[in-house]
């Protein structure tokens, strides 16, 4: 018999059905047997009852992440035993034959709360164990429908996906390399790249005009909550466009992947600062907007200073790559009134996070 998915299940009402996954919970009620099954796309309800003596037997031995095969018939739950949390709660299996194909032993660490009160290095151990946490899967769903709802708007906007190189000559970038020495050219070393840089300004110039890809980047960097070794990051190259083209679709992506992710964005379109008045308002240039811990506030932070003084002379206030406004440039080929000159610099806040 065909194998079912929990969800696909759900929608059989009165037909056989044959599911494998995991036990969840057990619950005995009187000579009726209950629990719930778990695979990848949910959980559902099963019964065993003394009429049918051996998946009784069966359901009997098993426990907590047992591995099983259960075939039976969905049936509407009685509306006392209706689960409004659950999607599948208004059915329920009923047992004709369960199969235990593999039992578990009594785990190592809890698996049913959320794991934060659980060691890091615990959790690694048994990480095998630890994504079975409801949260951890949900968290790399959301991720892995994050990444399609990118590719589907980059897609529409006539953008073209292509892989550039991880080994790649050291360049000169915001931290240190990771090295991998040459098996072929002994003495010699590939970097891990810290980013496409050079690859897709190498595309335009081939005339690719719209490129990206989700790129894996790697920093040999002191870790932190928004710093990793490596990390993976929405990278995008445009031909023959202005600071304000590069703006909107950054929006206009960000607004339709938030929004098709359940969320809700509080001011459409994006305000817009400059970063003299988020200093003079909000003494910060990444104000957090939000009044609520649930709702996204969004907002563009434009026109940085391209320069700061220090004691030894004048350095970039945010970021050696820009370039200044076209009304300074003058100012910047003449060196003078340097404090004043100000960037095409633009960053995207969000609950006041760059």
């Amino acid at each position: 018999m065909k194998r079912d998915l929990v969800l696909d299940a759900a929608k059989k009402p009165g037909q056989k059905v044959r599911l494998l996954g995991f036990v969840d919970t057990r619950r005995d009620h009187g000579k009726i047997i209950f629990f719930d099954l778990r695979d990848s796309s949910g959980i559902i309800q099963v019964v065993a009852t003394p009429k049918n003596t051996k998946p009784y037997e069966t359901a009997s031995k098993i426990g907590s992440e047992d591995v099983v095969s259960v075939e039976g018939e969905i049936n509407l739950r009685p509306k006392e035993n209706i689960n409004p949390d659950l999607p599948t709660g208004k059915i329920e299996v009923t047992a004709e034959k369960i199969d235990l194909i593999s039992s578990s032993q009594a785990l190592p660490i809890p698996i049913d709360d959320d794991g934060y009160d659980i060691d890091e290095a615990t959790r690694f151990k048994y990480r095998y164990l630890d994504l079975r946490r409801e949260r951890l899967q949900r968290n790399l769903k959301l991720r892995s429908t994050a990444a399609k709802l990118v590719r589907e708007f980059l897609d529409s906007q006539n953008f073209i996906e292509i892989e550039t190189p991880y080994l790649s000559r050291g360049t000169p970038e915001g931290s240190r390399d990771f090295v991998v020495p040459s098996r072929l050219q002994k003495g010699k070393f590939y970097a891990l790249a810290q980013a496409p840089q050079q690859y897709k300004q190498l595309l335009m110039i081939a005339g690719f005009e719209r490129y990206y890809q989700l790129a894996r980047a790697f920093r040999d960097e002191d870790l932190r909550a928004d710093r990793q070794f490596e990390h993976t990051q929405i990278d995008i190259e445009m031909a023959f466009v202005e600071r304000e083209d590069v703006m909107k679709l950054t929006e206009d992506m960000v607004v339709h992947i938030t929004e098709k992710l359940g969320k809700k964005i509080t001011k459409k379109p994006f305000p817009v600062l400059t970063y003299q008045e988020a200093q003079s308002k909000y003494k910060t240039d990444k104000p957090n907007l939000s009044t609520n811990n649930k709702d996204l506030s969004f907002l563009w932070v434009v026109d940085f200073p391209l320069l700061e003084k220090k004691d030894d002379g004048y350095t970039f206030s945010h970021n050696p790559f820009a370039a200044p406004k076209p009304e300074y440039q003058k100012d910047l080929e003449a060196e003078k009134n340097l404090e004043r000159i100000e960037s095409l610099q633009y960053d995207l806040v969000c609950n006041g996070q760059e």
